[in-house]
């Protein structure tokens, strides 16, 4: 996919360092909140397509319909809805894992000062949704799900955000981008070791024995990103067979893609301002560049440097950042956001009694009221309690221009469970009942939170800030 320049020509002489170091994140931001624009339409269409005439096709395109893999004596079989959930997810893991890299080496995860506030937050606003649920649950099988509350879903929360324009600082922004990402981490660590049933320790070494290969490669400079997502393939293969859920394979993958440059900024200003310079004594103006062997020689000189003075790291998430935003994601919200709401039409199984009883009766049972709890209660209290103690104990400080109000507006946010709710929800419930209840839970938590987080929001004051600053 093209992307046109991150910054016009004619606006480069006007940028400070700090604008350099902000453009990632801006990037980011930027793609996060379009995609989950398109992340609610999409949501929304596989809600009316579950519980139209059409249903029962619903059911069938997604977990019915089967793609088959072989490879010598190997050989997968698994459904379309399969696919996107273990193949094209291990690539929107691996970008988040892309992410969370960045922000530990460069961005604001960096300092511990600063990184202190949200990982903090982020930890409280794991712990409370997990225990309110365990409370609701304890004693019972659906306690499997105590991970469901847990997540945050970086796309809506962010798109809440940019849709309310000024009535929010900037620092908000990063504040709740930077939540997200650790919320995201915690979210992969629980899959990994909470939702393994089985381990296969031959697969597991072979994947280690590939995870080490990788590492290898980075330590000794490969910069090539074919080489890593050839390796990374039989990575996810190995990760697939040890009984580790495969989509680990992609966090796994962005811990071993290099983040350093070739080309540091001094030398990358030196070495194209004198090839610019052999450009211009190369030839005269006017004269074919195609027939000039100097000036190529000179535009494939600058062409070097300025892939040395990226980092793989950088290259790759920007490749795939588009990709993940506007199609993996919104592609598994309208494979899972499906749920049979009542009987009469979707799949088969919605004619069975646990379904046809209506979605009342999905959001009373102990395990719904404790995934809608965990998100409407346990997230912003245990975002705002945490923050609130760090603060207090001059652990951190709040983001430039974030109050109070602000805060608690992003703790209701960060109750928007969604894409890894959901997923997490088809890790712990195998069964149609109790995963089409976990389902509409989420769906219900996730939008009660983000409105009464929205109505917090948009009845402050707008913010004045100083745009050159960002």
């Amino acid at each position: 996919m093209a992307h046109g320049p991150l910054v016009r020509p004619e606006e480069l002489g006007a940028q400070q360092p700090v604008d350099v170091l902000l453009r990632p994140l801006r990037r980011f931001l930027r793609f996060e909140a379009a995609g989950g624009i398109l992340l609610l339409v999409m949501s929304g269409l596989a809600l009316l397509w579950a519980n139209s005439a059409w249903g029962d096709f619903y059911h069938y395109l997604w977990h019915e319909t089967k793609l088959t893999i072989r490879l010598s004596r190997w050989e997968i079989a698994w459904s379309v809805g399969h696919w996107i959930n273990d193949l094209l997810m291990a690539v929107f893991f691996l970008v988040v894992g892309l992410e969370i890299k960045r922000e530990l080496i460069l961005g604001e995860l960096a300092s511990p000062k600063k990184a202190a506030v949200p990982i903090i937050a982020a930890v409280g606003g794991m712990a409370v949704p997990a225990g309110l649920f365990a409370a609701f649950t304890l004693g019972r099988p659906e306690l499997r799900g105590w991970g469901v509350p847990m997540a945050t879903d970086i796309a809506f929360a962010l798109g809440a955000l940019a849709v309310m324009g000024r009535r929010v600082p900037f620092g908000l922004r990063v504040f709740l981008a930077s939540l997200a990402i650790i919320d995201d981490l915690g979210a992969l660590l629980v899959i990994a070791i909470f939702y393994t049933d089985q381990l296969h320790l031959e697969y597991l070494a072979g994947a280690a024995g590939v995870l080490a290969l990788l590492a290898g490669h980075n330590l000794i400079g490969v910069r090539r990103a074919h080489v890593y997502f050839v390796w990374g393939a039989v990575l996810w293969f190995l990760v697939y067979k040890s009984g580790v859920h495969s989509t680990i394979a992609g966090v796994l993958l962005a811990a071993t893609i290099p983040a350093r440059t070739r080309v540091d900024g001094r030398e990358f200003v030196s070495g194209v301002r004198g090839m610019l310079e052999a450009f211009v004594r190369s030839g005269e103006q006017g004269a074919s560049i195609v027939t000039n062997t100097r000036q190529q020689g000179a535009v494939k000189a600058i062409e070097t440097y300025c892939d040395g003075v990226q980092t793989p790291l950088q290259k790759i998430e920007y490749a795939l950042l588009p990709w993940s935003a506007f199609l993996i994601v919104p592609l598994f919200a309208l494979a899972n956001a499906g749920v049979v709401i009542g009987g009469g039409h979707g799949a088969d199984e919605a004619a069975d009694p646990a379904h046809a009883a209506g979605l009342l009766d999905m959001l009373l049972s102990p395990m719904s009221f404790g995934i809608i709890t965990g998100l409407v209660v346990g997230k912003p209290v245990g975002i705002f309690g945490a923050t609130w103690l760090a603060v207090r104990l001059g652990v951190g400080v709040l983001p430039d221009g974030v109050r109070w109000r602000h805060l608690l507006g992003a703790g209701f946010l960060g109750g928007i469970g969604f894409t890894m709710s959901l997923f997490i929800a088809g890790l712990a419930y195998p069964d149609a009942a109790h995963l089409n209840a976990a389902k509409a839970a989420v769906l219900g938590g996730s939008a009660i939170a983000g409105l009464i987080g929205a109505a917090i929001l948009m009845t402050g004051a707008p913010v004045v800030e100083d745009d050159s600053a960002h």
